[in-house]
């Protein structure tokens, strides 16, 4: 307490901030070194799961941190699976909606059949968001479901009906095929909805499916036609891609691929006859002879016939006529050869293709080991070009062209910052890590130094001094002889008196130095000097000591 007194209402309070500074800064060195190492648990997090995994962690004793307002939780690294497991038990996160667990919890008895089927409804569209999230290029869905209800004595009865707004996952797109599972997904789960009354929706406003009463005309927006262009052109170039990737190496080249397709369906028909492949059918042979004689009453008028009876011949009294005819006929058939072609041209022919390959160069590490760019040479870009031809069915008379250009690759901005080592081995976290600790073995240091160390010496030679002070004014009262004349001055025991000169006004046994303990050395009595000089607020507080114990 005397030497908190002597050192001021200043300087204990100074000594106190700096103690209480010291302690704060230990505090935060050892809670920092202590803290474990957090990890994400979860991300994107709907404020309602946020609530309930923090009040499970709450729960289970488990130190976490809320970032990204409340839609991320982190826990220590060494946790993660374990709550994960732990969480997934509890059927959490619920990702934003409700499902069928909505009925695990008891109603009460005045319960109506109203709320019973809005929350029936809401549990579907809560379990079929759930289901649509599971696709992997969707990363969050809602789900609105229409369920009228018929109504009583009612003839006519409306069509269930359904909208859904989905988030892809970056800059994926959805295709024709998951938008059609989709469609069928939700029809499958709802009770006389058909899929081409489900309207599809994504987080851009773009409309991917719409509701119709003309099945037909449920995704008339998307085009067969482009669908199939894209198809062959990602297949085209990525067929290119990894082949050129076994020379050039992966992530080393880039292929894109435009074709211009002929879409039309013909049907062609054609009959060619063969006049050289001839084979007899039939033959029909027709042979027909005719012969006609007739009789004639009538006489011709002849010498003969003008005779006297008796003198006409027998040949002139059997006048008669005739005819003969003879006809042959002979029919042959013959089959002819006919070739009979249909020829029909799926739609999808490419009609001209255009190829753009874009290549990196060589990268060599030079002395320093640094890795320098080099370009490839006119003949390497020849023989890929030629691989290239070879390898997209390339077609000059066609049109088709194909473009090979050399140019440098610009490394991906992944976000990720590499910890890399910079002196000795040791990485920025490294040296990070030293240099705390250094700056706390500083502070240590220059607390000890400065602060302690003072209060120490200061509380020590407190000590001597009061000791030597009483054992100074024991002897001045046993008796002791006058210091010669001309040595230094001594002080006096409790009377208070100063000597100076070796003289006193009182007539009191003075203290001889030689008496005590010895003699003392000129040494120490021009170092005591030089003390006082430097600190004569610390001899004024002594000399104050002193006096304060004589009285």
């Amino acid at each position: 307490m005397q030497t908190l007194a002597r050192l001021g209402t200043g300087r204990v309070i100074a000594l106190a901030a700096t103690v209480l500074a010291l302690i704060g800064v230990l505090v935060f060195i050892g809670a920092r070194y202590n803290a474990p190492t957090m990890g994400l648990l979860y991300s994107n997090l709907d404020p309602k799961d946020s609530g309930e995994i923090a009040s499970k962690l709450d729960a289970l004793a488990v130190q976490y941190t809320v970032r990204a307002d409340g839609s991320a939780i982190m826990v220590p690294a060494d946790q993660v699976g374990r709550l994960r497991v732990a969480m997934a038990g509890s059927g959490l996160p619920h990702g934003g909606s409700v499902g069928f667990e909505l009925f695990d919890k008891p109603e009460g008895l005045g319960t109506t059949d109203f709320v019973q089927n809005i929350n029936e409804m809401r549990a579907l569209e809560g379990e079929l968001e759930r289901t649509i999230d599971s696709i992997d290029a969707i990363d969050s869905s809602r789900v609105h479901l229409v369920l009228p209800k018929r109504e009583l004595f009612s003839r006519e009865t409306q069509q269930p009906s359904a909208s859904i707004m989905v988030k892809v996952r970056g800059s994926q797109a959805l295709g024709k095929p998951q938008i059609v599972a989709i469609q069928n997904l939700v029809a499958s789960a709802v009770p006389g909805l058909k899929a081409f009354r489900v309207t599809i929706v994504d987080q851009n406003g773009t409309l991917l499916a719409r509701a119709t009463d003309d099945p037909s005309q449920s995704l008339d927006i998307t085009n067969d036609t482009d669908d199939a262009r894209v198809a062959y052109e990602t297949r085209l170039s990525r067929s290119i891609e990894e082949m050129l990737e076994q020379s050039l190496g992966p992530g080393r080249a880039r292929v894109e691929v435009r074709a211009d397709m002929d879409f039309d369906r013909v049907t062609t028909a054609s009959e060619v006859y063969d006049p050289n492949g001839q084979v007899v059918r039939s033959t029909e042979t027709v042979s027909e002879t005719n012969q006609n004689t007739e009789a004639n009453d009538q006489q011709p008028v002849t010498v003969q016939t003008n005779l006297p009876e008796g003198q006409q011949t027998s040949a002139g009294a059997s006048g008669a006529a005739g005819s003969q005819s003879k006809r042959s006929q002979e029919t042959t058939n013959y089959e002819i050869s006919k070739n009979v072609t249909t020829q029909t041209r799926q739609a999808g022919t490419v009609k001209r293709l255009s190829v753009a390959v874009l290549v990196d160069g060589v990268y060599n590490a030079d002395k320093d080991g640094k890795a320098s760019y080099q370009p490839r040479s006119d003949a390497e870009i020849k023989q890929i070009a030629d691989l290239v031809k070879t390898a997209s069915g390339f077609d000059e008379k066609r049109g088709d062209q194909i473009k090979v250009v050399n140019l440098r690759f610009v490394a991906p901005d992944t976000g990720i910052v590499e910890d890399k080592p910079i002196i000795l081995g040791l990485t920025k976290s490294d040296l990070l890590s030293l240099f705390e600790k250094l700056i706390t073995a500083i502070v240590v240091i220059l607390v000890g130094l400065l602060v302690v160390r003072p209060l120490v010496m200061r509380a020590i030679e407190a000590t001597r001094e009061a000791s030597t002070a009483g054992a100074a004014g024991g002897m001045a009262a046993a008796g002791g002889a006058l210091p010669p004349p001309g040595s230094m001055g001594a002080l006096a025991g409790p009377s208070g008196s100063l000597m100076v000169g070796g003289q006193s006004g009182a007539e009191e046994s003075m203290l001889d130095i030689g008496m005590v303990d010895g003699r003392v050395k000129a040494s120490s009595i021009k170092k005591i000097g030089e003390i006082v000089d430097k600190h004569p607020d610390e001899a004024v507080a002594i000399i104050r000591s002193w006096m304060y114990q004589g009285s």
